[in-house]
C-alpha cells in the first residue's frame, strides 16, 4: 500500500481480473483448509478498549498514526491523532475516519505498530488477523498489512505482505499481495497479486475477519478462517513484520463521489506464532471471532 505502489495500473488490472472471471453479486468466496488456531499461541492482542495512539511514537504509544518511512499515500493525508479523529473507539470497535474538510482536501487515519527506529511490534512468522467492517462507497482504500520492519536507510530489500486491500467501487472481490521491493535497483522489484471474490457489499455490511499465516516456505491468506490463496514466502523475507491498518483513499480512482465521512470500524488485531513442538495449548485457541 505504500505511496510507490503504480495505483493506476493497480487499478486498472482489478477491472481486468474482474471482467475476465466474471466475479458478480452471487460470487462465494474460496474456500480452502480451515485454519487450526490450536498451531499457535497469542503474542499481540489488541481489542480496542482503548487506543494508544501518537503521531510518531511519543509517550511510548503502542500504535503511531504515520508509516515509519514516513510516506503518505492514496488521496487523503494521514492525520496526526486527535480527541475523536481520525481515530474514535466505542464500545470496543476502533472507528478510523475519512473526512473532507471545508478546503475541499481529505484526511484519514493509518496505525503501525512500530516507528521509525524500529521500536515496537513486529514478529517475522505467525498469523496476523484482523476483523473489520469497511466503509461502502466508491474511492475508499481500506487496508491491513505487514512490512519489514527496517531502519529509514536500510538498503537490503523490503517485504510488504497485504492481507487486504478492498476498492470502494469493486464491491464483490478485494485484493491480497505479496511485495518484494528492491531498493538499490526498484526495476527488480516484484509482486504476486490475487483477487478473492465475495457476494456483493458483503465487506461493507458486516464485521469478517482477515488473516495470513506467515512461515518460512509458504504464506497463506483467510477469509473468515478459510483459506483463500497461498504463495511461496520469497527469499527475502528476512526480518520481522510490523503491522499497518489504514483508511486511504484513492489508488488511481476517483473520489468525487466517496462519502464524507467513510468510517472503518476494526474489532481487533491479534497476532499469532507457532507453538513450540509439543507445547499444547491447554484449551481456548478458538478465540471467538
Amino acid at each position: 500500500m505504500p505511496a510507490v505502489l503504480i495505483d493506476t495500473r493497480i487499478g486498472a488490472f482489478l477491472a481486468v481480473v474482474l471482467a475476465i472471471t466474471g466475479v458478480g453479486a452471487d460470487a462465494a468466496p474460496a474456500v480452502g483448509q480451515t485454519l487450526d488456531l490450536c498451531r499457535f499461541r497469542p503474542t499481540f492482542t489488541e481489542d480496542f478498549n482503548s487506543l494508544s495512539v501518537s503521531a510518531r511514537g511519543e509517550s511510548d504509544s503502542r500504535w503511531i498514526a504515520h508509516t515509519p518511512w514516513n510516506g503518505d499515500f492514496g488521496d487523503a493525508t494521514f492525520a496526526d491523532p486527535g480527541p475523536d479523529f481520525p481515530f474514535r473507539v466505542q464500545d470496543g470497535i476502533l472507528q478510523i475516519e475519512a473526512r473532507k474538510g471545508p478546503d475541499g482536501k481529505w484526511q484519514s487515519g493509518l496505525l503501525a505498530s512500530a516507528t521509525p527506529t524500529t521500536a515496537g511490534f513486529a514478529q517475522r512468522y505467525g498469523y496476523f488477523e484482523m476483523r473489520a467492517e469497511l466503509p461502502p462507497g466508491p474511492g475508499t482504500w481500506p487496508g491491513f498489512w505487514l512490512n519489514s520492519n527496517l531502519p529509514q536507510d536500510a538498503k537490503q530489500s523490503s517485504v510488504e505482505v497485504d492481507v487486504i486491500e478492498y476498492y470502494g467501487q469493486f464491491t464483490d472481490a478485494y485484493h491480497s499481495a505479496v511485495h518484494v521491493w528492491d531498493k538499490v535497483d526498484p526495476k527488480q522489484s516484484r509482486v504476486e497479486d490475487h483477487v478473492t471474490a465475495v457476494p456483493a457489499g458483503s465487506l461493507t455490511s458486516g464485521f469478517h475477519t482477515y488473516g495470513v499465516d506467515v512461515e518460512a516456505d509458504w504464506i497463506t491468506f483467510y477469509l473468515d478462517r478459510h483459506e483463500t490463496w497461498r504463495v511461496a514466502t520469497p527469499a527475502e523475507l528476512s526480518d520481522p513484520l510490523l503491522i499497518l491498518v489504514n483508511l486511504a483513499l484513492g489508488s488511481g480512482w476517483p473520489i468525487d463521489h466517496t462519502p464524507s465521512p467513510s468510517i472503518m470500524k476494526v474489532d481487533y488485531v491479534h497476532v499469532f506464532a507457532p507453538r513450540p513442538a509439543g507445547e499444547t495449548s491447554g484449551g481456548g485457541c478458538d478465540d471467538d471471532q
